[in-house]
């Protein structure tokens, strides 16, 4: 897969591709993946809500490196996950990449920009 120009620079140095909600998959340079793994080990492991996301998030973790054109190798097992088959996109989505099958991302979309555009509090309070 070709990691779209605006962000190869960024990602030169090595990504780590993981299990993402919504059955998209995460993409994190190396720096962002090694800042969420330490808030990770800080969490209580006597919370099954953190044992159950830091197994699947951690065990499902590629580490990729693009190579001269920025293309990564999307594992297999990853790709099932979410199910990209052919046309895929690539968001940013704050400190990370999301990769979505074309036809998931459509419909996502679709659903949630009403959902945004309807707002009516602040989800951040302050922020925005």
């Amino acid at each position: 897969m070709f990691l779209p120009a605006k962000y190869r620079d960024e990602l030169a140095g090595g990504l780590v591709v993981t299990k993402g909600q919504e059955r998209c998959l995460y993409v994190f340079p190396i720096r962002e993946f090694e800042r969420i793994t330490q808030v990770l080990r800080a969490a209580p492991v006597t919370a099954k809500a953190v044992r159950d996301y830091s197994r699947v998030f951690f065990a499902s973790a590629s580490n990729e490196l693009p190579d001269r054109q920025g293309r990564v190798t999307i594992p297999a097992n990853l790709r099932a996950y979410a199910g990209l088959n052919r046309d895929c996109v690539v968001i940013g989505a704050n400190t990370r990449l999301e990769i979505w099958d074309a036809q998931t991302w459509a419909d996502y979309e679709a659903e949630q920009e009403q959902v945004f555009a309807e707002l009516a509090e602040e989800v951040l309070p302050g922020v925005l």
